[in-house]
């Protein structure tokens, strides 16, 4: 499994105006939490957790915060950010025991789409239901994405939450509560099957009352 080491400094001053001084500074407040110990306020240099923020792995891998040497191994849990502009203004995040199980998003990787029967078919849509999928598994088993190999899919296939292949010791919690939540990840189907939800209804379905309005007009 990879290693992510990221850097952060404890933070001293906490409250929205020194959060605020933290961010013109070019810093991000964050807080730590968990494994059985007290938060800890802490801030990252933003240029650095920007660019980290672009990779996958920032969001679904363990991460390991570095505090004067003190290593803690961590996920990220909540990313929050300026409505308009390139800013992260807060992060939170969990830290991870060895021995003990955790749940994380995990995304998809799709492969061999394009050489599929399906993705070869004119007319054809082969539709991601699911980008990411949540998994349970000791933090040392957590894997950075999970492949959906696609090379055998037709039209009319799909394939569902059961098939996919997991790495040993990654277990997926949804598909313990019953058959109806083992949904479908993929699908491939002609684009005329595509369901028109979004149809108007017709006039005489239009209620009595909008029908006297639009007369009105």
């Amino acid at each position: 499994m990879a290693t992510h080491e990221i850097n952060v400094e404890r933070r001293a001053v906490e409250g929205k105006g020194a959060s605020r001084r933290l961010r013109t500074a070019g810093k991000i407040p964050a807080i730590v939490y968990g494994g059985g110990l007290d938060p800890v306020a802490i801030q990252l240099d933003h240029e650095k957790v920007w660019l980290a923020s672009q990779n996958e792995w920032f969001y679904s891998s363990i991460l390991d915060l570095s505090l004067g040497g003190d290593v803690q191994q961590v996920l990220l849990r909540d990313i929050q950010r300026h409505p308009f502009k390139q800013l992260i203004m807060h992060l939170d995040f969990q830290r991870v025991s060895a021995d003990q199980a955790l749940r994380a998003s995990v995304p998809l990787h799709f492969l061999n789409e394009d050489k599929s029967p399906a993705g070869k078919t004119a007319g054809v849509l082969v539709l991601h239901e699911l980008n990411e999928v949540e998994v349970s598994c000791l933090p040392k088993d957590l894997p950075e994405f999970i492949e959906v190999d696609l090379g055998a899919l037709s039209v009319g296939d799909s394939i569902h939450l059961s098939e996919l292949k997991l790495p040993a010791g990654v277990e997926i919690p949804e598909l313990k509560l019953g058959k109806e939540h083992d949904v479908a990840v993929v699908i491939a189907k002609h684009a005329k099957e595509e369901d028109v939800d979004a149809a108007a209804p017709d006039a005489a379905e239009v209620p009595a009352t909008k029908a006297a309005k639009k007369d009105d007009k």
